[in-house]
Parts: C-alpha cells; structure tokens; sequence
C-alpha cells in the first residue's frame, strides 16, 4: 500500500503521524511510503531520517495525498486537506466528530474511508489509542492549570500544594478515566486537596485504594458537582462517553458561584466538553474569562509536548496502520473487531451509530 504522512497544519500543531522506526517497520513489511517535507521538523525529526529508514519524501501535501492511499495523521483533516481527499483513501487519525458537523459532512462528501484513533475500541471496552493523549493531556491539565492559578497570569494567586501554615489549593477533578486519573495523580504530586466526582461507584472505590484515601471521592450528580466545584480553585473536566459528544455537567450558572481567578481547564472540549461556558481554543489563544473565570479550553493539548505526545501515539497507532496497509480496510475490519469500532464513515456514508445520531445525520451500518 502507499502511505502517506503530510505535515500537520492545525494551529500549533507540531506531533506527526509517523516517526521514523514506523517507517521503518512499513517499508520492511513492503509498502511504500511518502512524507511532506518538514514534516517531522515540530518534533525534532529530519527529512533525512524518514529518508534513510526508506521514505520517499516530497514537497508538498497535494503531492503526498495525489500519490497515496491511507494518509496518517496526527488531528482531524483541515479543510484544506478535506479538498484533497479523493474517495480511494483512507484517512488514519484523531477525528473527533461528534462535536464537528462542518468536518464530518466535509469527509462525507469526500467520498473516503475515515478511521479515527478515538473509537477503535477492545473487547473489553479499553480505547488503546486514546489512552497515551489521555495521559499526556491529563498531566498536562494540572500543570496548566497551576500555571493560570498564577496572578500574573489573572488567577487567584494560589500555590497548588500551598506551604506549611497555608491551605492548599482545592483541585476538582470531573471524570476518572485515563485523562482525570492522570490529572488526579499530578495533583496529588504537586500537594493539592484533591476531589474526584465519577458515575462509576466502583471507579471510585479504586481510586480511594489507589491513593490511600488521601482524596474526595463523590458520585456525579448535580448537587455535588455544584458544592465541589463552587468551592474549587481549579476544576478538570475529563468526562469521556466514547464517540459520542461529552455531556455538560457544569452549568454556566454553576460557574457563575465560582471564586473571581479560579481556573477551568476542560480536556473533554475535541468531544464538545463537559463544562457548559466552555468553547474550543487554541495554543496562540488557549483562554478566555466568563464571570471572572480562567476558561483553558485547547482541543490539541498534546500537541504543546510534541515530542514526548508523537512517541508515545506512534508506539500503539502503528499496529493498526500495519493491519489496514497488509489487508486493506475491509479486510483489516474483519481480523479485528477493535478496528472495525474504528471506521467512522466507509465511503462517504457515516457508520458510527453514535456519532450520526448526536449530529441528527444519515446512519448506514457497515455490510461487513
């Protein structure tokens, strides 16, 4: 199969599809393999690494889509990339479209074949590609919002561990999967009171063992979200419903009883968010205030660790860009019943139940 690898054009965005041992592996397994020019340069990869491992590389994104039939990719297609997307190929890559109507019609009418990172799922419901980002941006999280609690940065003014003789900061954290868990682990490592708020009594069960009971567990219902977060200086939001957009769990008014400098940072807005003032923002312009409220909002947080973000997503994507490049899609979909979760839209029909419902679209299940 070719494969192609353009450089990503999202804001800020500096991670890439491939490194050069994924290459590496791809050309040995026999396919061909095309990568922009400068592709690799956010991370520190050089076109003469991609070169010597085998990679034809060439100079423009329209040269690598015209000659490719999977493109691998890092964040959903731009609408530039959507006009070169003709219906033999196969777009490999975070897609997120429960919370985009323009991106999904726009791939739809491209006629291709979009399988997204964020829906290939296992037997036992685990999302092993979501799982690395879902670390980094929950790390990321607290730090970030550390860093906004700051009072040159128009936050409160408050160290998250505090020093003896002075309170800590208080962190809620909303949605104790892999991102909030992570987000939880850098709290408590940095000193803060930690609350965790989770519809899964049995998660929080866990979460109380993990952390020796040295945090808040509550059960997510609007009375205590609302008595958390009001008396938070820092609130995660991490709520994940796979493939489908985040439910809004914290009201506007909600936020409106939060302290003037406290800090939102909200992981779930690439899925629509879970907190209701939040809206999508990027790296060049990662916040804005409502009611006096620090609002961190970036849907490609990974992306500001680019390195450490590219390593980590290569070491568990290539394995299925490996299935697809050796079988094609269909026959990929049939070895591997994760995979198949994956396949959003097959030919420009939309085929993922959930997504077509929360964007009121035509559904048509696959036929294989």
């Amino acid at each position: 199969m070719k494969i192609g690898v353009p450089k990503e054009i999202k804001i800020k965005e500096n991670r890439v599809g491939l490194v050069p041992g994924g290459v590496l592996q791809l050309v040995h397994d026999g396919h061909q393999v095309y990568v922009e020019k400068k592709a690799g340069i956010g991370v520190g990869i050089k076109d003469e690494e991609y070169a010597k491992v085998g990679a034809t590389i060439l100079s423009s994104a329209e040269e690598v889509f015209k000659v490719s039939e999977m493109i691998v990719k890092v964040k959903e297609p731009q609408p530039s990339e959507i006009a070169m997307l003709r219906a033999h190929h196969i777009v490999y890559t975070y897609l997120h479209l429960a919370a985009d109507l323009q991106l999904t019609t726009g791939l739809m009418k491209s006629g291709s074949t979009c399988v997204a990172y964020e829906t290939i799922q296992t037997l036992d419901g685990a999302l092993p590609l979501l799982v690395p980002m879902s670390e980094v941006a929950g790390r990321m999280s607290t730090q970030i919002g550390a860093h906004y609690l700051q009072l040159d940065q128009g936050g409160k003014g408050i160290l998250l561990g505090g020093v003896p003789g002075v309170r800590r900061a208080k962190v809620c954290v909303i949605g104790c999967g892999i991102a909030g868990t992570n987000a939880i682990k850098m709290a408590m490592g940095m000193g803060a009171d930690v609350t965790a708020i989770d519809l899964s009594t049995k998660r929080l069960a866990e979460l109380d063992d993990l952390f020796d009971n040295r945090i808040t567990t509550l059960f997510s219902n609007m009375g205590n979200i609302e008595t958390a977060i009001v008396n938070s200086d820092l609130v995660i939001g991490a709520v994940l419903i796979p493939g489908a957009k985040a439910p809004k769990l914290v009201t506007k008014e909600m936020i409106g009883k939060m302290s003037p400098g406290s800090v939102i940072v909200d992981i779930a807005v690439d899925q629509g968010g879970c907190i209701e003032t939040c809206r999508p923002t990027t790296h060049e312009n990662p916040t804005f205030l409502v009611d006096g409220v620090i609002h961190y909002c970036v849907a490609n947080m990974p992306g500001a660790v680019a390195r450490t973000s590219t390593y980590a997503l290569t070491n568990v994507t290539l394995k299925y860009a490996r299935l697809i490049a050796k079988n094609g899609i269909e026959g990929a979909a049939r070895l591997d019943p994760a995979l198949k979760l994956g396949i959003n839209i097959y030919k420009g029909d939309l085929v993922y139940e959930q997504i077509a419902r929360d964007l009121e679209l035509p559904y048509r299940p696959l036929a294989f």
